[in-house]
């Protein structure tokens, strides 16, 4: 299964990737995360060291240009193998390319790599894939996110959060994903869950998660740690692994996450 995670800036969306990738590695799902953010910091979330890792970025010429869109020209399991780099709990991290120095140009083809991995993944649905975005269209516009099967559009409970939300989803019908689904965050009174809920009712948005504000979070986040490792029974931890659950559970993959 091939996972999306987008939403305005700001909102939780690599916190809640790596956390996801981690649950689900543990129960035995074997995971592929993708950090589709120019400005990259999954690895940070995910445990990794970004000074002992030596893979860096996907390079642009593992693509050639097709009639039906980019490919990759080396098989998928090599790909992988020569570029990832294994964080804790066995996830293993795959990075779209960044800028190097100002003035350099636009990131077309680190863009098309990431669509061309994606879409090789799809034939390896017995991986769990996450692919963490940045907080721009532009996945959406180039299509970079087109591979996807699941995309989770995450949304804080305020208006130009939810605004980004349904922006996002007009793009991605048009891309004909398969599932297009809410994750509301930061959630802190039944006042907030409410007001989400309604405004995905009047869009036609199907929210499958809530959850609430954490100062687990963000207390993590300040000492460069994890809340999965330093409050793992953190409500936002178990609600993270209660909506992985549901998404997950029709992947041929047989596997419980935590309760």
């Amino acid at each position: 299964m091939r996972l999306a995670i987008a939403g305005k800036g700001g909102v939780g969306k690599t916190t809640i990737s790596a956390t996801l990738c981690r649950l689900a590695a543990r129960s035995g799902w074997p995971v592929i995360a993708i950090d589709g953010d120019s400005n990259p910091n999954l690895a940070a979330a995910l445990g990794i060291d970004e000074s002992a890792d030596r893979n860096a970025f996907l390079p642009t010429s593992l693509v050639s240009y097709r009639a039906n869109g980019p490919a990759l020209g080396e098989p998928i399991d090599a790909v992988i193998d020569a570029y990832a780099t294994v964080g804790r709990d066995g996830v293993r991290l795959v990075r779209m390319g960044a800028p190097q120095h100002a003035d350099e140009g636009c990131l077309c083809a680190a863009h098309a790599t990431v669509s061309a991995v994606l879409g090789e993944l799809g034939g390896r649905q017995e991986w769990l894939t996450v692919l963490d975005l940045e907080a721009s269209p532009e996945h959406l516009s180039r299509g970079t996110a087109r591979h996807a099967d699941v995309l989770l559009l995450v949304a804080e409970p305020y208006y130009r959060s939810l605004e980004t939300v349904r922006r996002l989803a007009v793009l991605a019908r048009e891309l004909a994903i398969p599932r297009i689904a809410v994750v509301a965050n930061k959630v802190r009174t039944a006042l907030d869950e409410d007001g989400l809920r309604e405004f995905c009712d009047r869009h036609a948005l199907d929210c499958v998660a809530v959850i609430p504000w954490s100062d687990a979070v963000i207390d993590a986040d300040g000492r460069n740690s994890r809340v999965l490792d330093d409050a793992p029974q953190d409500p936002a931890v178990l609600a993270i692994a209660g909506f992985a659950q549901r998404l997950l559970a029709s992947s041929p993959v047989v596997a419980e996450l935590p309760r």
